[in-house]
């Protein structure tokens, strides 16, 4: 498949599915975008693949093995295994997505270990669904968030340890933040990210979860896991002025809009089974307004 063919097909793919934020977007630099689209499209579809619920965790483990291999077969310049354990549609996706994130991955110095990492994240999804500790989740979000905002600044010429650093918090509060935001979701599906040790505390059950009902100590819980990801978003504050032209503007309307995400799951009472809050074109001028009037 041509180079330019398989950038369009992680494009297309890249706008069809719902993110909080623009993937790939217009405020990103033109020559960031077809690599930032082929790193999407290669963690999309194996999310996909590891959050295939009918499949057995064994045959998803496999697929996930297989799609490793052409990871390392695009960073070395090989021909790709032949899809046999990849369903039919992730099967006919891979050549563009492959063809593209090797050409990225050498264009641009991309770590191979970052898109390991990634899988390793995901692979976990099908074998833990609670966490008992703060350190055991964030050690997830190391891997399933961070190596995000780290080849994004690497596509954007900057291998700078600081910014990685700064990178990496707000990507973990971002992950934190679609984690509280999706609770009702995940725990249609079996999941709770929210570290026992954090419920337990403020005397919080599970139970209440199964009669979609946010109790007064889950809005304890919640809150203070809240107050543990805006830390984060300071931390990682200082990565939206590391960086400058279109790039600044893209960080800082990520950063913003995830603050505001936590702003209304906190106005809501972190009632996410009555609604989920989402950032819609409605957003769009009070989020302008702030990242212009921002201060480093």
């Amino acid at each position: 498949m041509p180079v330019d063919a398989a950038y369009a097909a992680c494009a297309r793919l890249a706008r069809a599915h719902y993110e909080n934020f623009p993937v790939a977007s217009y405020l990103l630099p033109r020559r960031m975008r077809p690599h930032v689209a082929a790193v999407y499209a290669y963690a999309r579809l194996a999310d996909d693949i590891a959050d295939e619920g009918a499949a057995p965790a064994a045959l998803r483990h496999a697929r996930l093995d297989e799609w490793l291999e052409r990871l390392e077969a695009a960073a070395d310049g090989r021909t790709p295994p032949q899809a046999t354990q990849l369903d039919p549609e992730t099967a006919a996706a891979a050549p563009a997505v492959f063809t593209a994130l090797g050409s990225s991955m050498r264009e641009c110095d991309l770590p191979a270990q970052l898109f390991r990492d990634l899988v390793s994240a995901f692979r976990q999804d099908t074998t833990v669904a609670r966490y008992e500790s703060w350190p055991e989740l964030l050690d997830y979000c190391r891997r399933s968030a961070n190596p995000v905002g780290r080849l994004v600044l690497r596509i954007a010429g900057h291998d700078d340890e600081a910014a990685a650093k700064a990178s990496d918090a707000v990507c973990t509060a971002l992950q934190l933040t679609n984690f509280w935001q999706d609770i009702a979701v995940d725990w249609s599906r079996g999941r709770l990210y929210l570290p026992a040790q954090e419920y337990r505390r403020t005397g919080a059950v599970t139970d209440s979860l199964d009669r979609r009902e946010i109790t007064p100590a889950w809005r304890d819980a919640l809150s203070a896991a809240a107050l543990r990801t805006r830390e984060l978003f300071a931390t990682g504050r200082g990565v939206c002025d590391a960086v400058s032209g279109r790039l600044r503007w893209q960080l800082r309307l990520t950063w913003l809009g995830g603050s505001r995400i936590l702003d209304r799951l906190e106005r809501g009472g972190f009632d996410v089974f009555g609604s989920r809050p989402t950032l819609t074109l409605a957003d769009a001028p009070a989020l302008l307004w702030r990242a212009a009037g921002w201060r480093t």
